[in-house]
């Protein structure tokens, strides 16, 4: 049995904020912004509700940017920012979730079997101003892992998304093509139990200066690598990467704890 960690959500570099961690241990997911209009997604930063508070992701930012790395669309504000879709990815009311990362994302996902966990982490941060670090916020028990690739057959590619049609990547798909036709895509469909922590996310990272750096940065934290037995993927967290932890997924859900009436007692990993 395998578990992949996978960093997920809007961050700084897309949609101008993170998320919010309140004091009483809430916090709100908000997908990234998608990268095209393209999309049958009907969430919106104008639609998407904080569990917090009766505001929507739009109002935690002033503009956004739907493409940091690759350019191509222009950065986003004023009335075009609520009616701006979401990429929907994880879907934790459908357990679904997408991905086309290579840099460790792709190679882990497509070898999970049914029965292995994807857990989601996502960069948040107290409002008071304090250090922002990943959390642990979610995950789901994978029921079924599909592959398209650019050598897919269409037929087989138009099955693929079919199937998993409530996935952000099938969703922006145009004519049976990906939205990023030259990359793989790994659609991941789960099961219960999964979906999202109703509040106290478990913090994952540190920020120090490791020898041989200048700077401080984000790296997993000893106790969580120790406890998830982390096998690939490297200490360092400054660009969301996939980690691959050899522990069964009954193992993980006792660490992580309950989804729902989680208390301050489940913000960390220390279990019997």
């Amino acid at each position: 049995m395998t578990v992949v960690l996978a960093g997920v959500g809007a961050d700084s570099t897309n949609l101008g904020a993170l998320g919010p961690l309140y004091d009483d241990g809430r916090f709100e997911y908000v997908p990234i912004p998608e990268k095209t209009l393209e999309t049958d997604e009907s969430e919106t930063l104008g639609s998407w509700s904080l569990r917090a508070d009766d505001r929507v992701a739009a109002d935690l930012t002033t503009r956004i940017d739907p493409q940091p790395v690759r350019g191509g669309v222009d950065a986003v504000s004023g009335e075009n920012l609520e009616s701006w879709p979401l990429h929907h990815d994880p879907n934790f009311e459908a357990l679904t979730y997408g991905e086309h990362r290579t840099s460790g994302y792709v190679s882990r996902l497509r070898s999970l079997e049914a029965g292995d966990v994807v857990g989601f982490y996502v960069g948040l941060r107290r409002p008071g101003g304090e250090r922002a670090h990943r959390y642990l916020i979610g995950y789901v028990t994978v029921d079924r892992v599909d592959v398209v690739t650019p050598e897919t057959p269409r037929s087989e590619r138009e099955a693929i998304l079919e199937a998993h049609s409530e996935n952000a990547h099938a969703k922006r798909a145009q004519d049976g093509d990906l939205y990023l036709r030259e990359k793989p895509v790994v659609f991941v469909d789960g099961r219960e139990p999964g979906g999202l922590f109703d509040r106290h996310p478990i913090r994952l990272s540190e920020y120090d200066v490791k020898p041989g750096n200048v700077r401080a940065q984000y790296y997993l934290r000893e106790e969580v690598e120790s406890a998830l037995n982390v096998r690939a993927g490297g200490s360092n967290m400054m660009y969301k990467p996939a980690y691959r932890c050899e522990i069964s997924s009954e193992r993980f859900r006792t660490l992580v704890g309950p989804l729902h009436d989680r208390s301050r007692n489940h913000a960390s990993l220390e279990r019997p």
